[in-house]
């Protein structure tokens, strides 16, 4: 990467920055342009270089945070011997969990934000900010030869909506269960959700 290339980098990382810590303190309703750009110290015309309005930027940090923290879960599964798919996914599962439950900012912003159009839609409009592609890490899990790839995005998106709302609930407030007493539960569905794409 050129200076260039990294500078406008820099800038892009910054408005992300300025922008997530904004819309956890204030709240995304109110935080304004004007207060990114104030906070972050560049230009208002810059952002619109990397971002239509407040919502395209806040869209797309659901996209980065959620594909850091899947990132960070896979690097660590890669310092395992874990082979089989399941134990793999339970495994990325419990990692994630564990990331929101010691950062519950994070899962408020993402839980609140993340839908799977918005993730879809952003994703494919910005998948570069990062040099790993979240989907094609999660479809290289899944054994192509029993879930086809059509039904690995499926299954992507049904792991993606109900993980999202479970956490949300019951590492926040405990409902209907804490986090910690309801795990049985979420790899019982999780595993049952898994089987019926198999041989399809």
């Amino acid at each position: 990467m050129g200076k260039l290339e990294t500078n406008k980098q820099q800038k892009k990382d910054k408005l992300y920055n300025t922008a997530f810590e904004l819309f956890i303190t204030k709240g995304i309703s109110k935080t304004t342009i004007s207060d990114i750009v104030s906070k972050a110290g560049i230009a208002k015309g810059t952002f619109y270089l990397y971002f239509k309005d407040k919502y395209d930027i806040r869209n797309k940090l659901v996209v980065k945070k959620a594909s850091e923290l899947f990132l960070e879960s896979h690097n660590a599964l890669l310092q395992t011997d874990i082979t089989d798919f399941e134990e793999q996914l339970m495994f990325i599962i419990d990692y994630i969990i564990a990331a929101l439950q010691k950062n519950t900012s994070l899962l408020n912003f993402i839980a609140k934000n993340l839908s799977w159009g918005v993730f879809r839609s952003a994703f494919n409009q910005s998948p570069k900010d990062s040099d790993e592609n979240f989907f094609d890490m999660f479809y290289a899990l899944v054994p192509s030869d029993v879930i086809s790839r059509h039904d690995a995005e499926i299954l992507l998106f049904q792991l993606t909506e109900f993980i999202g709302s479970t956490a949300y609930s019951t590492i926040l407030y405990s409902e209907p269960l804490s986090m910690d007493e309801f795990m049985p539960h979420l790899h019982n569905s999780v595993h049952a959700l898994i089987h019926q794409y198999y041989n399809r």
